[in-house]
């Protein structure tokens, strides 16, 4: 099964919360979108691992993304090494995506930078022919996505490009919101965390108008890019 994007998450929800309004956009031209979380999100404060694992399943429907995959890694404590490449490598060749969205480059969460690092490395390897891995026990061919682009998650950092969502806040807010035992929920009994908050809540929606207002609609989500952004005319440019 062959993917146009490719979303990739330390944690489920990071992809809901940072660009699930341009991946709802994308479906909605025909554009077949997947979901890779690398943890469980096990460590969280809030919720269990089965309640996390419900709430990115319902969140993955209401996207109506076409797969959602977890790796499994060790929340808060997996590393940038080879094995872990691997895990990721052999992903990316099995949906071979043409667009990769990931994690922040920096982050309040450490999770999120090493995230970032770990899924932009193994996206370069994936190319490598002299890297074998297998699927099924049969041989993958190499695969290197034409794009990787980081989007924006606690830290405010300056955008490479915005993307109009302007019409899809409501199906992100959705996804989000899918996840009840993380976010502000008044009819549940959970310990304050920093995104728990109606304030944390409610700059999802402010964030997303923001960027809008600068690129001049009503709302947008930003990447970072990791090379220069290429247009075939200044006119492509709105």
């Amino acid at each position: 099964m062959k993917l146009d994007i490719l979303a990739i998450g330390a944690h489920p929800d990071d992809v809901e919360l940072s660009c699930s309004a341009t991946i709802a956009k994308e479906i909605s031209l025909g554009k077949k979108v997947g979901i890779l979380d690398l943890t469980k999100g096990e460590l969280g404060t809030r919720g269990t691992t089965e309640t996390r694992k419900d709430e990115a399943a319902e969140a993955a429907k209401i996207l109506g993304v076409t797969v959602r995959e977890n790796l499994g890694f060790s929340d808060a404590f997996f590393i940038n090494d080879k094995a872990h490449q691997l895990a990721i490598i052999e992903v990316l060749r099995k949906y071979q995506p043409e667009v990769v969205l990931c994690n922040a480059i920096q982050d309040r969460h450490i999770d999120h930078g090493k995230g970032s690092k770990l899924t932009s490395d193994a996206c370069f390897l994936s190319g490598l022919r002299k890297i074998e891995t297998f699927c099924d026990g049969v041989s993958q061919d190499p695969w290197r996505p034409k794009h990787v682009y980081h989007y924006i998650q606690w830290n405010t950092i300056k955008p490479d490009f915005v993307v109009d969502v302007s019409g899809f806040m409501d199906i992100k807010l959705q996804s989000v919101l899918a996840y009840k035992t993380q976010f502000h929920n008044p009819d549940i009994n959970e310990p304050a965390t920093p995104i728990s908050s109606s304030n944390f809540k409610d700059s999802i929606y402010y964030r997303a108008a923001d960027l809008g207002r600068l690129i001049g609609v009503d709302h947008g989500e930003g990447f970072t890019v990791e090379r220069y952004v290429a247009v075939d005319s200044i006119f492509d440019l709105i």
